[in-house]
């Protein structure tokens, strides 16, 4: 089970979930910005520790610069969106924000499709559209 990508997704979404209940805690008395800080140390010295005790560490010199280029890239983007994200939370309901949030399974999508030449379905592209739907349902007061 633990080589099925499907058991990683599903364990990442649990994750993501947990994490939009414990930064709406968090967010509460401090800014938005400072939590984000702090949230990065954590996962910086768990990442460190995981990589350490697994033996995965190799120098940098060794990895070519195209994904060196690109997972600064990944980087700078996961850092902007956490950035955003913790505001988010700041600002609104943690209900509403993380599915909004979750609008990037369909901005993958569409950006794997035009970027990365993956090709979806009718029937999936179908399901993208519900995905999009449902997030922006979410996230109407009434």
């Amino acid at each position: 089970m633990t080589s099925s990508w499907q058991f990683w997704a599903v364990l990442s979404a649990v994750f993501a979930a947990l994490t939009a209940i414990f930064a709406k805690i968090g967010v509460s008395g401090l800014p938005s910005d400072y939590v984000t800080l702090l949230r990065t140390c954590v996962v910086l010295a768990v990442l460190a520790l995981i990589v350490a005790a697994t033996g995965q560490w190799q120098s940098p010199a060794n990895v070519s610069w195209r994904t060196l280029g690109a997972i600064a890239h990944s980087g700078l983007a996961t850092g902007a969106s956490w950035l955003c994200y913790f505001r988010a939370l700041k600002l609104g309901d943690a209900s509403r924000v993380a599915p909004l949030d979750k609008l990037s399974v369909v901005l993958v999508a569409v950006f794997a499709a035009i970027f990365l030449g993956e090709r979806l379905s009718a029937l999936n592209w179908t399901g993208v559209a519900f995905i999009a739907t449902g997030a922006v349902l979410v996230t109407l007061k009434i």
